[in-house]
């Protein structure tokens, strides 16, 4: 990873998406296919760097296993079918360099933000920044995670799949001390058509609809289209 990302910038803008998340900023495409991985090493090296496709295919994959593992969780736990929570998807993995800040210094590594794909796994080194909002504006940070830890986020869509009872939450990346910090991150991005609907046993009187069902991919464009709505388009 720390190879890909001292790649020269004109190098890694070989990889562009007109699509919000898709393209230069570091992400590969479908990670859990073999050949989208592949096809995104050639951008970056002349010989396709086989032992880093291996690898990220691997790590996409594993880290899809484990997305679906916590979503069969989330649906039993609420005494609901797997048909509940079923797409067609890609896996979008991103790799992420958060520089080190001047010495003294405690600044923003990333801006407060909800997710806007359906899901997001976090496997992070050890240096700490990652923080979520738990009150309003009371942050905490999440350190001293092993280094086999995952973070799974929830995603404005999940929570509207959930009527609410999933929270989306703001988190944010704050930089201090004198370490860059590494991170990869697998998001949940459903196919062009993919309607995000609520479970008819998630709505009753006490608990009434609170999201219209929505084209995942309209959301997706339309949370993008400004900063204003890309900080929070959760509601």
């Amino acid at each position: 990873m720390k190879e890909l990302v001292k790649d020269p910038v004109e190098r890694k803008q070989k990889n562009a998406s007109p699509l919000p998340y898709h393209g230069w900023v570091g992400p590969c495409e479908d990670a859990s296919n073999y050949d989208s991985v592949k096809n995104f090493a050639q951008l970056m090296w002349p010989d396709g760097h086989p032992q880093f496709s291996d690898t990220i295919h691997t790590l996409a994959t594993q880290m899809e296993e484990l997305n679906k593992l916590v979503w069969l969780m989330l649906i039993d736990s609420y005494g609901l079918e797997e048909e509940s929570l079923k797409m067609i998807y890609k896996t979008l993995v991103r790799m992420m360099k958060y520089m080190s800040p001047s010495p003294g210094e405690y600044k923003s590594g990333l801006h407060s933000h909800t997710d806007k794909p359906v899901s997001t796994l976090i496997c992070e080194d050890q240096i700490s920044g990652l923080e979520v909002e738990v009150n309003d504006s009371q942050w905490i940070m999440l350190s001293n995670l092993s280094p086999s830890s995952f973070i799974f986020v929830v995603g404005d869509p999940l929570k509207a799949w959930s009527n609410g009872r999933l929270k989306s939450v703001n988190h944010r990346v704050m930089m201090s001390g004198d370490k860059d910090r590494y991170s990869i991150a697998a998001f949940v991005i459903p196919n062009e058509g993919t309607i995000i609907k609520t479970p008819k046993e998630f709505i009753y009187d006490q608990h009434p609809r609170l999201f219209k069902d929505f084209d995942f991919m309209d959301f997706f464009h339309f949370a993008f289209s400004d900063l204003e709505k890309l900080i929070d388009s959760g509601e």
